[in-house]
């Protein structure tokens, strides 16, 4: 079996995998509700431009933390959002350790 069938087999078996399909029935439940989808993508934006800082080795502000953290602490109240908080992790968790397991065997990270 060649590299390319191998990712056609790793990313059924993601799509089918628990976390994925918990992740995607709570993802249209959020969907559902423009209020909420929009704090929750507003929560990542904030987010990923934080990690993103870091990663550039950028000054992250004590505001830009502070916002993330109470975005975050808002969100984490409503059991729709901390689910979805929770079943985005579980799925993210897996391919960063799939990555990293790539990083690891081709010596890219």
């Amino acid at each position: 079996m060649n590299a390319y069938d191998q990712a056609h087999t790793l990313a059924r078996a993601l799509k089918e995998s628990d976390e994925y399909v918990a992740y995607m029935k709570i993802k249209e439940k959020v969907s559902e509700n423009a209020e909420l989808s929009g704090m929750l993508n507003d929560f990542q934006q904030k987010q990923f431009q934080l990690q993103a800082q870091q990663v550039m080795g950028g000054d992250v502000t004590a505001e830009m933390a502070e916002q993330t953290q109470t975005l975050y602490q808002i969100l984490a109240k409503d059991p729709l959002a901390a689910e979805y908080l929770q079943a985005e992790f579980a799925f993210t968790r897996i391919v960063s350790d799939i990555y990293a397991i790539l990083g690891d065997v081709i010596k890219i990270g």
